[in-house]
C-alpha cells in the first residue's frame, strides 16, 4: 500500500497536475478516439469480418490508426514538458501536487473536456476512417491512386469484366483472404513509397484461385455447347481488303446426364501442372487425376527427369488470364476498329501504315498522340491530296483511333509493350493452348496429350473475302 501511496503522490499527482493543459488534453482526446476506432476495427476482424475487403485497408488500420494514436500521446508529452518547463520559469511550481479527486473542480473541468474532445475527435476519426474503406473499395481508387497500377487500369475499363469491382477478383473470401489482402496491400504501398515495385507488374500466380473468386459469377460445368466466333481482317494492300473467318468453338461443359464435352469439359477434374517460367508459359509437366484416383503425369522433353518445381492446381485463370485486363496484339486491335468503322476502310493503305506507326516506339503518350497524328496527316497530304481533301475528318478520326489503341497497350514508364502480357486463350498470338496441346507432352503408357485441332474448334472458314456461309446464315 505504501508503494501504491508512493506511486500515486511521485507520478501521478504530477502527471496529471502537469496534463492538465489544453494542448495534453487535445492529445488525449485524439490517443483516446484512434484507440476506440482501432479496437472496434480488430473486434470485428475477429469475430467476424463483414465489412470491407480491399487489399489496402492496412493503409488506414496499420499504418495510420497506430501512426494517429503514437501522435497523441505526443501531444501529451509535448503538453505536459510545455506547462513544466513555464511553471519552473515562473516558480510556480507547488511545494505538493493537489489530491486526484473527482471533487476538483481544475481536474473535473479537464476530465470534461477529454470527454468531450474524445467523442468529437471519435466521429472524426470514424468518419473518416469510413469514407476511406468506401473509398479504398473503389476502382478509381485502386487504379488511379497509385500511378504504377495504370496499364492495368487502362486495359480494366476495355475488359469484359469492366463493370466487376476489382476486390471481388484479387480477393479471396473469408478471414484467410481478408488478412493475406491486408498485408499484401501494405507491402505493395511500401513498395510504391520506396520505387521498389516491379515493373512490368505480372499477376501469374498471385490472384486467388478461381473457386473462391470467379466461381461466385460462372458456372465452368453447365453445358454451354458450341459457339460460332467470327473475325474480321483487312490485308495491306491499298484498299484494305477484308476477309472473314468463322470459327465453330467446342466449348462443351457437363449436359444434364453428367456427360462432359468439348474444352471446358475436357479440363474438369483435377489437373495440375509445372511451369519452368513465372509467366507460366513453358509448361513441362501436366498431372491429371483420373476418376478412378491415379495420377496421369505428362512430360516435355526427357521422361525420365524429375519434374522440378512448383506444383499448381490449373483453374479458370489459367487460360482466361486477360479477361478482366485486355491486352491485345497491333494486327488484332486494328482490324477490330476498322470492323466498328475507325479507321474507314476507304482511306488508302490505312491498315497497313496504321500498323507500321502502332509498332513504332514513341517513348511517352504525349508523344505517340503528336506523332501518329503527324504522320498518318503527311501521308495522305503527300501521297493521296485528293483523299485528304475529301475525307480528311476520317482521317482525324483514324489518327485518334490509332492513338487510343496505342495507349491502351504501351506504356513505357512500366515497361509494357506489346507482347508484354500474353494471351493464353487460343493459340494465334502466343502459346496460349499449345503450353500443354503441343503434342510432345507424353505420358510413360504412350498417351499424349491431344493436339488435335478438332478436338477444342473446327475452321469453317478461313480469311475469305464475302464468304458465302456469313451470307447463308443473314449475317452478311
Amino acid at each position: 500500500m505504501a508503494d501504491e501511496g508512493s506511486f500515486r503522490k511521485e507520478w501521478l499527482r504530477p502527471f496529471f497536475f502537469y496534463g492538465n493543459n489544453w494542448i495534453s488534453l487535445l492529445g488525449g482526446a485524439i490517443t483516446t478516439a484512434s484507440a476506440m476506432v482501432l479496437v472496434g476495427f480488430w473486434i470485428v476482424s475477429i469475430f467476424g469480418h463483414g465489412g470491407s475487403s480491399n487489399p489496402y485497408l492496412g493503409i488506414i488500420f496499420e499504418l495510420i490508426l497506430p501512426g494517429v494514436f503514437v501522435a497523441g500521446l505526443v501531444t501529451i508529452l509535448i503538453g505536459i514538458l510545455t506547462r513544466r518547463s513555464y511553471l519552473v520559469a515562473t516558480d510556480q511550481v507547488p511545494s505538493f501536487f493537489p489530491e486526484i479527486s473527482i471533487h476538483d473542480p481544475i481536474f473535473r473541468h479537464g476530465l470534461d473536456f477529454v470527454v468531450i474532445a474524445t467523442l468529437i475527435n471519435f466521429v472524426i476519426v470514424g468518419t473518416a476512417c469510413y469514407r476511406g474503406v468506401a473509398y479504398m473499395d473503389t476502382v478509381s481508387f485502386c487504379g488511379t491512386t497509385c500511378h504504377v497500377m495504370l496499364p492495368e487500369n487502362t486495359a480494366y475499363h476495355i475488359s469484359s469484366h469492366a463493370g466487376v469491382a476489382c476486390t471481388q477478383c484479387h480477393v479471396a473470401p473469408g478471414t484467410a483472404g481478408y488478412i493475406h489482402a491486408k498485408v499484401n496491400g501494405t507491402k505493395q504501398l511500401l513498395e510504391v513509397v520506396f520505387h521498389n515495385y516491379p515493373a512490368p507488374i505480372m499477376a501469374a500466380n498471385k490472384l486467388p484461385a478461381a473457386s473462391t473468386t470467379c466461381l461466385g459469377c460462372h458456372d465452368p460445368a453447365s453445358s454451354i455447347g458450341d459457339k460460332l466466333r467470327i473475325s474480321s481482317a483487312y490485308a495491306d494492300d491499298e484498299a484494305n481488303s477484308p476477309t472473314s473467318s468463322l470459327t465453330m468453338l467446342h466449348v462443351g461443359g457437363k449436359d444434364s446426364f453428367g456427360r462432359l464435352s468439348g474444352i471446358h469439359g475436357a479440363h474438369m477434374g483435377k489437373i495440375e501442372y509445372i511451369s519452368t517460367d513465372s509467366s507460366n508459359q513453358t509448361i513441362s509437366w501436366v498431372g491429371k487425376t483420373e476418376s478412378d484416383g491415379s495420377l496421369t503425369e505428362f512430360t516435355s522433353g526427357d521422361p525420365k527427369a524429375a519434374a522440378t518445381g512448383q506444383r499448381r492446381t490449373m483453374d479458370c485463370i489459367d487460360c482466361h488470364n486477360t479477361v478482366g485486363h485486355a491486352f491485345t496484339t497491333p494486327e488484332d486491335a486494328l482490324n477490330k476498329d476498322m470492323a466498328l468503322g475507325s479507321p474507314a476502310v476507304t482511306l488508302p493503305f490505312v491498315h497497313k501504315e496504321g500498323l507500321a506507326l502502332l509498332k513504332e516506339n514513341y517513348g511517352s503518350p504525349e508523344l505517340a498522340q503528336a506523332k501518329i497524328t503527324a504522320k498518318l496527316i503527311t501521308f495522305y497530304r503527300s501521297q493521296y491530296p485528293a483523299v485528304w481533301n475529301s475525307q480528311q475528318s476520317q482521317v482525324n478520326a483514324a489518327a485518334k483511333t490509332l492513338v487510343k489503341i496505342y495507349n491502351s497497350n504501351i506504356f513505357p514508364d512500366m515497361k509494357v509493350g506489346w507482347g508484354t502480357h500474353p494471351n493464353n486463350i487460343g493459340h494465334t498470338n502466343s502459346p496460349g493452348c499449345f503450353r500443354c496441346h503441343d503434342g510432345s507432352h507424353n505420358a510413360g503408357n504412350a498417351k499424349t496429350i491431344t493436339n488435335d485441332c478438332s478436338a477444342c474448334h473446327n475452321l469453317l472458314v478461313s480469311g475469305e473475302l464475302h464468304p458465302k456461309l456469313l451470307s447463308d446464315l443473314g449475317l452478311q
